[in-house]
């Protein structure tokens, strides 16, 4: 129901906001564009008296914390998930995806975002990725010590091919004793046909597979580092490769390639400096918080060191540890 011939919040009874007003660190709630009509009248209702009339029952809602309002827009914290577990993807709401912001007085305390309807599809049916950068410890000793051969080289490629095909919803990108790994999920969206498929716990079980592979084929021991978030590749596959076989594309650009990077070198700096040891995995703090663990507590107390992250203007962290002491604390199915 739209309010024709009315400019939006017109009532005395909502606060407006322009997109540079809106509260900061706080649950604000984003709305497709095309309920702005109805959710202002349902709460004229509401605020009138009407005991039928109830504004949380207009439209859907997406979750968000916003970080900062810059020029361009705003960057946001959503959360495809908190029912069954804390999943928080940081991304940006563009400044001409923003329609009009209002706050019933006296009676909501989060302001409802009222966005362009594209840009809210996008974002919940856009491929989204995990990355993790694997690569074998000490691999220059045992070059130099001749520990590593031609035929161990060839062995743990041939190991690969056969490992990648039993998981055909992960690409793998090795190179020398490193691998890249990759795999897609969506938040889903209502009346769409599409699902919230994120497992990000499927990896470290995974990583457990290729410890075994790599002490097999090189008698090395693995490290994996770990992160999630938005790809600006939006509906594309994992991969790409060109017809002439000589091209490989990931499919990716944007945070998750970046803070892998960024995590590796900065966790490599802090060993040097003795500030924490080595470890098996090093995980950016968004994926680390998105975890189903059996006793949610636990993560209070988990390892952890800062880092600079990329794209966004928060200071991150990342955790660390061995495998299995992240793997023997998930739920149990």
């Amino acid at each position: 129901m739209a309010l024709t011939g009315m400019a939006p919040f017109s009532s005395y009874s909502f606060e407006k906001f322009t997109l540079d007003d809106l509260p900061l660190q706080r649950d604000t709630w984003i709305m497709d564009e095309i309920y702005i009509g109805e959710w202002e009248e349902v709460w004229l209702k509401s605020i009138g008296g009407d005991e039928h009339a109830s504004p949380y029952e207009v439209g859907y809602i997406t979750q968000v914390h916003i970080a900062k309002v810059t020029t361009a827009g705003a960057e946001i914290s959503w959360y495809p998930n908190t029912h069954d577990r804390f999943h928080e993807v940081k991304t940006f709401l563009p400044r001409e995806a923003f329609v009009a912001a209002a706050l019933a007085y006296e009676y909501e305390k989060r302001v409802s975002v009222f966005v362009r309807s594209d840009w809210l599809r996008k974002l919940h049916l856009q491929s989204n990725s995990i990355f993790a950068m694997i690569d074998a410890v000490d691999m220059s000793k045992a070059i130099k010590s001749g520990a590593i051969s031609h035929r161990k080289v060839n062995a743990l490629r041939d190991r690969l091919d056969a490992f990648a095909g039993l998981h055909p919803d992960i690409s793998f990108i090795s190179f020398a004793d490193s691998l890249l790994l990759k795999t897609n999920w969506t938040a889903g969206m209502v009346h769409t046909g599409v699902t919230y498929d994120y497992r990000p716990e499927a990896l470290l079980y995974l990583f457990q597979e290729l410890q075994v592979l790599y002490r097999d084929t090189l008698g090395l021991e693995i490290y994996g580092v770990f992160a999630q978030g938005a790809n600006e590749y939006y509906d594309d596959p994992l991969l790409h490769i060109s017809a002439s076989k000589n091209h490989i594309s990931l499919n990716s650009l944007g945070l998750p390639f970046a803070q892998i990077q960024i995590i590796e070198s900065t966790a490599r700096s802090e060993i040097r400096a003795g500030t924490h040891g080595r470890a098996e995995i090093y995980m950016d703090e968004d994926l680390f918080h998105s975890l189903q663990f059996e006793d949610y507590d636990v993560k209070t107390g988990w390892a952890n060191a800062s880092y600079k992250q990329k794209l966004t203007s928060e200071p991150g962290n990342y955790y660390f540890g061995d495998c299995a002491d992240f793997v023997k604390c998930f739920r149990k199915p």
